[in-house]
């Protein structure tokens, strides 16, 4: 298998994402937020360069504040379509913004985008993708896979052998609870 893991140690990008973030458990929503963004900017591209403008997504979309981003109007969507530090895609711009709207929405019923996902985990990536479709903008299989896999939803960020699973572990990501208490991931219960 291609694990990230082979190739992101010592990267001067995906070394430190790998290390410190990749897999690791999130409860802000305004991170939650913001991997998701960085997910979706990546559809259709490599991770590197969604890496490489991050600096720049976070300034354009003010560090991703999920109620700022949900003000945004016409003018903010021509500022960010002439913004060359991002992606500029008009259609997912426009999944960016309305994705900030629907988490507001959630804060409502869930307290939050974190809510929301502990309400509904565990799930397989199958049933994820249907609730993602339904709930938010341009969340395709492989962005929620890559999302909840990066907040550590999903098992399969990191190999066995890699030394950050083994950091992991005593943090208890939500996918290693949701196994050890019998969930397989693929719709079974294993105990």
């Amino acid at each position: 298998m291609n694990w990230y893991c082979n190739v992101a140690p010592g990267h001067e990008l995906h070394g430190p994402y790998h290390d410190d973030e990749y897999g690791f458990p999130v409860r802000d929503d305004r991170v939650l937020f913001e991997r998701l963004c960085l997910e979706i900017f990546q559809a259709g591209l490599s991770w590197e360069l969604i890496l490489r403008r991050r600096p720049g997504l976070n300034a354009a979309f003010h560090d991703f504040e999920i109620d700022r981003v949900a003000a945004y109007g016409e003018e903010d969507v021509a500022r960010l379509l002439n913004d060359a530090r991002i992606i500029r895609n008009r259609l997912k711009v426009a999944a960016i913004i309305d994705n900030a709207r629907r988490i507001q929405v959630l804060r409502a019923e869930f307290g939050g985008f974190a809510g929301w996902l502990d309400a509904h985990h565990p799930q397989t990536l199958t049933q994820w993708v249907k609730l993602f479709r339904k709930t938010f903008a341009f969340t395709g299989p492989e962005v929620v896979n890559e999302f909840l896999m990066s907040i550590g939803l999903l098992p399969g960020g990191h190999s066995d052998t890699c030394p950050v699973q083994a950091r992991l572990a005593p943090l208890r990501p939500p996918w290693i609870a949701a196994r050890d208490a019998g969930f397989d991931f693929k719709g079974e219960k294993t105990k």
